[in-house]
């Protein structure tokens, strides 16, 4: 991914989800890091194997991470 492909997912990023804080860093490996302030969240990949160019977002959510759960409704 280059410095031009990067900004612009970068600005659709915190355009959708309506935060100036999320920032994307360059890897060797021509990955991007995508934190939220100085937390790590996510990758972002570069998809041109076929003739359209995709970027794929990555996230994993961590159980510890998870609220108890206590309070939130379960639909019947």
């Amino acid at each position: 991914m280059n410095r031009s492909e990067m900004l612009r997912v970068e600005s659709y990023l915190r355009r959708k989800f309506g935060n100036n804080s999320i920032s994307l860093k360059e890897q060797k490996d021509g990955s991007c890091e995508v934190q939220l302030g100085e937390e790590f969240i996510g990758v972002v990949y570069r998809d041109d194997e076929d003739e359209d160019v995709s970027y794929d977002f990555h996230m994993a959510i961590l159980d510890i991470d998870l609220d108890e759960g206590t309070d939130i409704p379960v639909p019947d």
